[in-house]
């Protein structure tokens, strides 16, 4: 089954936009890895056409927790953070995502719990590809009093990508949030 959703993916890239609507259902599968192949999947259709891969992923991050994590994670890929142009847009989706995050009800369920620890990492994936507005976004959540936000942006300091962009700043947040 992982396969044949990686291999959407290489159908996908070849120009059959309409299997984007197969991939959204498997994105909220039970099984780990079938949600890890469809952000798979969905990263071959950047590495040919970023644009239409960020519009698609702009009405995912709208979705169930399930399909924005799979937006996120599909976005968060650094080999498709080529320009400046298409970092701003991810930033954006990740801010949008984040964002729901206050909204949604049930935190101790299987799917937001998903959602959380993939933005605990995609947050710093992005903002090292593009450090002064990716360390400004991140700063008003860090600063965020939901606790889950807050996590989600702790986790991302922990990162090591985040170090070697900028040491000092990971280092002046940790100790100011407590960590």
């Amino acid at each position: 089954a992982f396969c044949g959703v990686v291999g959407l993916g290489r159908l996908l890239a070849e120009g059959e936009v309409n299997l984007l609507e197969d991939l959204r259902r498997y994105a909220s599968d039970p099984r780990w890895r079938i949600r890890e192949g469809v952000a798979m999947a969905l990263q071959r259709l950047g590495d040919v056409n970023m644009d239409q891969l960020i519009l698609a992923m702009r009405s995912w991050s709208l979705g169930s927790p399930l399909e924005q994590r799979a937006a996120a994670a599909a976005l968060c890929e650094p080999r498709l953070l080529r320009t400046t142009e298409i970092t701003r847009e991810v930033l954006s989706i990740l801010d949008q995502i984040t964002a729901s995050v206050e909204r949604l009800d049930d935190r101790r369920s299987a799917d937001f719990l998903a959602l959380r620890k993939g933005l605990g990492y995609c947050w710093s994936v992005a903002t090292a590809s593009l450090p002064s507005e990716g360390k400004a976004r991140m700063e008003k959540w860090l600063s965020h009093p939901d606790r889950d936000i807050r996590w989600i942006m702790k986790e991302n300091l922990k990162k090591a990508r985040l170090a070697r962009m900028d040491s000092e700043w990971v280092r002046r947040w940790q100790e100011k949030i407590g960590d």
